[in-house]
């Protein structure tokens, strides 16, 4: 199917090679998918970003994406835990020729969006939220003090199978997701919902959350 819609999506040639470069270095096969990164742009442009948050690098994919559906003059900082990770993202950035408007910070995305929070960094127009799930709720939390009035928050891989309607489930991700959604139903600070997806990624979905 996504081959089917390919022609929408036109995954040049410096995404294709971000994809394969992260795979080459054995990095965990869980970027987003062309169709939502493409997703990824156009929300970044229908909101005229200017500046973006992402938290969880990986290989730097959704990253390229984001990055280009920056508005001119904009900046997006990328938060990754693993050194290994961002090394091999900067280096796919670098192919892409958008070196200087991202930039890749290695840490506990906890500290690193503390750190943020002090730099005066924020807010954030658009902040997306792809790293570990356990770390969803307290991310989260962070991004709500990042953030302002029209800030659009995105949240990967929430439906994860079907699994979280399981809540008995003794897997860290799934719990950490139902907390996150738990947490965004009642803030009151955002509006939100959130869609299922069947790609080649399997059977998941994403969470998008609009602060007022």
């Amino acid at each position: 199917m996504e081959e089917y819609f390919g022609p929408l999506v036109q995954e040049d040639k410096a995404l294709k090679a971000a994809a394969k470069e992260g795979e080459s270095a054995g990095l965990p096969a869980i970027a987003v998918s062309p169709n939502e990164g493409k997703l990824l742009l156009l929300m970044a442009q229908m909101i005229g970003a200017r500046k973006i948050l992402e938290v969880g690098t990986l290989a730097g994919y959704s990253t390229i994406w984001l990055a280009r559906g920056l508005s001119e003059g904009g900046r997006l900082i990328t938060l990754e835990y693993e050194l290994k990770h961002a090394e091999v993202a900067k280096k796919n950035i670098a192919r892409a020729g958008l070196n200087e408007v991202v930039d890749v910070r290695v840490g506990d995305a906890t500290k690193t969006m503390s750190e943020l929070l002090k730099e005066g960094a924020g807010p954030f127009d658009l902040i997306f939220l792809d790293a570990n799930k356990d770390g969803y709720p307290t991310y989260f939390e962070w991004a709500l003090k990042l953030s302002r009035k029209g800030t659009v928050i995105v949240a990967d891989n929430v439906v994860r199978d079907g699994g979280v309607i399981d809540a008995a489930s003794k897997d860290a991700s799934i719990q950490g997701v139902r907390r996150f959604n738990e947490l965004v139903a009642a803030e009151k600070r955002v509006s939100a919902t959130a869609i299922q997806t069947v790609g080649s990624k399997g059977y998941d979905g994403f969470l998008v959350a609009l602060v007022l």
